[in-house]
């Protein structure tokens, strides 16, 4: 049995509090947050939960083994460091800091102390984007050409943090994930509408090696709320509409056979096959995110999500703001 606790009980603490606390192997003891009135409801709702506004109660309480960092993204790089200090082994909610030293610093404490660090890059353990990373392993789509993707919504308008840093990240890990690289460059577009210097909307670009090229549109400030990813391939072509409630994953089967320059006219052949629709066993992304961290705590293995792959994140979102502050 792992004894467990959350810092921060907003909109993703309450989650990894309500999925926590219902694993058969988890003893989630504390939960901690500076809002009084947040701890009240917990309380309410979890009375068998210690509730407390300091970190340090979770920090030096020897028992707990793996701490939950879901607090202001300002506050990863402190309170992940204290708990690695005092040998926890922690998730921290994306982005796992706000730079890349802070990032480093945080990797190499994990080393030198022996534990696990590990990103809430959610969408990673969401079972559909495990299917397409199937998929393109697979060859079944062939060479990816390209991908893009749309986070926006009307809301969740934060006035420190941009909508890159607190959308871009879902989207960046899913792209370095399905592809199994980096970009040699990136480019961002944006505007702050809302606030001054605090980007509404971005559009960014990541091109890569292979000539494969990812666009992301990112908003807080749209009438839609969509949550969709296209991948293109020269075999087949996916996609994954995080808002449907049954249909999230889409194979279509189109695709361009060949180009006969010989004759005239209609000299490319187009493909327009059927359109497949996977069954799939959708478990909730969080809960297998926080089953992964308990696994890994027991068994001492690497994360999926680890040190390194928040920092090649964050590396990406530091040069579109980069890109953002040179037009």
């Amino acid at each position: 049995m792992i004894n467990a606790a959350v810092i921060g009980a907003g909109n993703w603490g309450k989650n990894h509090i309500r999925v926590l606390s219902g694993m058969d192997n988890v003893t989630l003891k504390s939960v901690c947050d500076i809002d009084e009135e947040k701890l009240r409801i917990i309380k309410r709702n979890y009375p068998n939960i210690e509730i407390t506004s300091e970190p340090k109660d979770i920090f030096e309480d020897s028992s707990i083994e793996g701490i939950v960092i879901a607090s202001s993204s300002g506050s990863h790089f402190s309170l992940a460091k204290l708990a690695l200090e005092n040998d926890k082994d922690v998730l921290v909610e994306k982005p796992l800091t706000l730079d890349s030293t802070s990032a480093e610093i945080l990797i190499k404490k994990a080393e030198e102390r022996k534990r696990i660090l590990m990103v809430g890059h959610l969408l990673i353990y969401h079972p559909v984007v495990k299917k397409i990373k199937e998929l393109i392993k697979s060859g079944e789509i062939g060479q990816v050409y390209y991908l893009y993707s749309q986070r926006v919504n009307l809301g969740s308008i934060r006035k420190t943090e941009s909508s890159l840093w607190n959308l871009g990240p879902h989207d960046i890990s899913v792209a370095l994930y399905l592809l199994e690289d980096e970009p040699d460059s990136v480019s961002a577009y944006g505007e702050s509408y809302i606030q001054k210097e605090v980007n509404d909307v971005v559009f960014l670009n990541l091109h890569f090696p292979n000539r494969v090229i990812a666009n992301i549109h990112i908003s807080w400030l749209d009438p839609h709320k969509v949550r969709k990813l296209t991948i293109v391939g020269s075999k087949k072509m996916v996609v994954f509409d995080d808002m449907e409630v049954r249909e999230k994953m889409k194979i279509y089967d189109k695709g361009v056979d060949n180009i006969n320059y010989n004759s005239f006219g209609e000299y490319i052949s187009l493909r327009f096959g059927d359109v497949l629709i996977p069954e799939l066993e959708l478990d909730e992304p969080i809960k297998l995110e926080d089953a992964h961290f308990i696994e890994c705590i027991q068994k001492r293995i690497k994360p999926v999500t680890d040190g390194e792959n928040g920092l090649k994140v964050i590396k990406i979102l530091e040069e579109a703001e980069k890109s953002l502050r040179n037009n």
